[in-house]
């Protein structure tokens, strides 16, 4: 397998985080956004938007950071842990990924576009969004080790790596106990790797360990 993607693009930190959840050996092609890699006819054709990440598995190549989750579990996961095929399970994994390509991508993600990569948006619209995103989470999160109880989904993984970087969009997360429990608990996971922070935004926050079950 192939990854073209940017090391601090949250989007391509969700596919290398589950690659390694799961396992799988892989290539990974950085691909420099500001120098315009993105727009080069040969990733274009890869993606025709110009987006990171793209994912190459033999004869398939895949857009989208969640739809290359869901092929990953679907392709690769005989357990059925990471994408549930029960039906009830299975949508409520889908209700979070399309928060992560919704709420979370036009708030944290977006209030980390502005103060990581000078992007021209609303940075207190983005700020108001994720705080109102945060205030429901906290209270999803009560009393759960992962989103959908006591086991890992790909629903965590889409969801972890934006809002884990959060305070460099200059979101808070020291209001959310049960949120950076949550955080804590998916760092905890075998096979976890970071996303490297950055400067920007409010001062880091230091994680807290999840209390014990």
């Amino acid at each position: 397998m192939k990854l073209y993607g940017a090391t601090l693009s949250g989007h391509t930190h969700r596919v290398r985080l589950f690659l390694s959840l799961l396992k799988l050996p892989y290539e990974f092609v950085e691909i420099d956004m500001r120098a315009r890699q993105n727009r080069s006819p040969e990733h274009l054709a890869r993606n025709p938007f110009g987006e990171v990440p793209v994912l190459e598995d033999g004869e398939l190549t895949l857009a989208d950071s969640t739809a290359i989750l869901v092929y990953l579990a679907s392709r690769y996961d005989d357990s059925g842990r990471w994408l549930p095929r029960e039906p009830v399970a299975a949508a409520r994994v889908q209700q979070w990924l399309s928060t992560a390509s919704g709420k979370i991508a036009y708030g944290p993600c977006a209030a980390r576009l502005v103060t990581v990569f000078g992007a021209p948006l609303d940075h207190e619209r983005a700020k108001d969004i994720s705080t109102r995103l945060f205030d429901v989470l906290e209270r999803e999160l009560a009393g759960r080790r992962y989103v959908l109880g006591e086991h890992a989904s790909i629903a965590d993984v889409a969801a972890f790596s934006y809002i884990e970087h959060a305070p460099e969009g200059g979101v808070s997360l020291k209001p959310y106990p049960n949120i950076r429990s949550w955080l804590a608990n998916v760092r905890a996971l075998p096979g976890f790797v970071a996303m490297p922070a950055t400067q920007a935004g409010v001062a880091p926050e230091t994680p807290e360990a999840p209390e014990a079950a």
